[in-house]
């Protein structure tokens, strides 16, 4: 399917709007996604028909588009989703990423993962139901992950025979809850994913409703300025040394740019090191550029010969980030096995640095429900949240990660079985 989406002559020029999709179990992401791929002409012919012949099988006197994105044979049998799907689609305006979230309370980790890079998060509550607990919680990891745009799709409406007072119920109700969280730029919109109505194009089943439908949001949705343009950042992932005879005075580094604009002729300043130089050019591989920016991937000459390696990072002299071995965080704990502890070691993983780390401490484990902070608790367990104190053994250098998501961000690593067992957003680093 991405094959059809991202072929260069039709893509070529677009930007890329990332975004996740959560909701409850049966709230209709699957249809919703399914719809969207149908509607902007995404799914080749023999999967529509493999889809229709599928739907039959199953009894369903329609096309189940929901099927789409139930990659998993399991799933089909079930009719549940498991895990994080990323499917792909494209119009003449824009390319996009999803990413489908389970819906159950026990994959609480796998919402972090989807949204933890979206420029967007797409929450859907059922019309009958109203807000349930998962909307408050995709709502508040909504907005701890500090996904910049969210979108509340109230599905299912043609089964409130499109009722303007239920809509309005479940968007005042919502609004209020995410007034409490620092919710980001918030859009409601009344859809039937399974009918189409307010996806594609506005409906004439919603007369009251005089917003845009949710492909025009997310063909339309500004995401250009959620980007970090000011505190320059470029984690250094590999340094390039030709091994040609011919050339022996090339010394790149390569990465991706985390945030911030770099040229050439800036002064730069090289993490932890503290030793300065000036740009002397950057390079694609499609050759040399003028500027670089996130979330472009170059490599970066520098004017002087400086000592730099894996894990280090480049920034302006006097807009640096913290090298600090003393963080705070929130932590998103995503192993079924062992829950953290105080004392607990794993190996942590920020940006391209590797370093060992110990839990100093649990302030709080919290209630992402109703916000309530459990300041006894003395471990977090899977899909728990909480906020911890690590020591570790090397400097990071760290953002908070309310002003830097790469910076700011980092995954815990058993040491024992390689598993990434939680993920944190940094809060104060010293």
């Amino acid at each position: 399917m991405s094959q059809a989406v991202l072929e260069p002559d039709t893509a070529r020029g677009m930007d890329l709007l990332r975004f996740a999709t959560a909701g409850s179990v049966d709230d209709g992401k699957s249809t919703l996604i399914g719809r969207l791929l149908y509607d902007t002409k995404t799914i080749f012919e023999d999967q529509l028909e493999a889809v229709e012949t599928a739907s039959a099988s199953r009894g369903d006197e329609y096309t189940n588009l929901a099927l789409l994105t139930d990659g998993l044979r399991a799933e089909r049998e079930q009719g549940i989703t498991i895990d994080v799907a990323y499917r792909y689609f494209a119009t003449p305006r824009r390319k996009f990423i999803i990413a489908d979230t389970p819906g159950h309370i026990q994959y609480t980790r796998n919402m972090v993962t989807g949204a933890s890079t979206a420029d967007l998060a797409l929450i859907l509550v059922d019309a009958r139901k109203g807000l349930v607990e998962q909307s408050r919680r995709h709502a508040f990891l909504t907005s701890l992950l500090r996904v910049p745009h969210l979108v509340l799709c109230v599905n299912k409406m043609d089964l409130v025979d499109w009722d303007q007072e239920v809509f309005e119920r479940i968007a005042d109700e919502f609004t209020s809850f995410a007034a409490k969280l620092d919710a980001p730029d918030l859009t409601i919109i009344p859809i039937s994913a399974l009918n189409g109505d307010n996806i594609a194009s506005r409906s004439e089943n919603t007369p009251w409703y005089e917003g845009p439908s949710l492909l025009h949001h997310l063909e339309h949705v500004h995401i250009a300025s959620d980007r970090n343009l000011v505190d320059v950042r470029f984690p250094v992932q590999y340094v390039i040394r030709p091994q040609s005879t011919t050339v022996t005075d090339y010394r790149g580094y390569a990465g991706q740019v985390a945030s911030g604009i770099l040229k050439p002729g800036d002064d730069v300043m090289v993490l932890p090191s503290g030793m300065t130089s000036t740009i002397a050019s950057i390079e694609t591989a499609d050759g040399p550029v003028d500027e670089a920016f996130p979330p472009m991937s170059v490599t970066v000459r520098l004017q002087d010969e400086i000592d730099i390696s894996r894990g280090d990072l480049i920034c302006r002299p006097n807009n640096a980030p913290a090298v600090a071995q003393d963080i705070e965080a929130m932590i998103c704990w995503m192993d079924e096995t062992a829950p953290l502890r105080i004392g607990g070691k794993y190996t942590i993983k920020h940006t391209t640095r590797t370093a060992r780390t110990v839990v100093r401490g649990l302030q709080y484990r919290l209630d992402v429900n109703t916000l309530h902070r459990d300041e006894a608790a003395g471990e977090l367990k899977l899909n728990e949240i909480g906020r911890v104190k690590l020591r570790t053994t090397v400097p990071l250098l760290a953002d908070e990660y309310r002003r830097n998501r790469t910076t700011g961000g980092f995954i815990l690593i058993d040491e024992s079985t390689n598993r990434t067992v939680g993920a944190g957003m940094i809060i104060e680093a010293r």
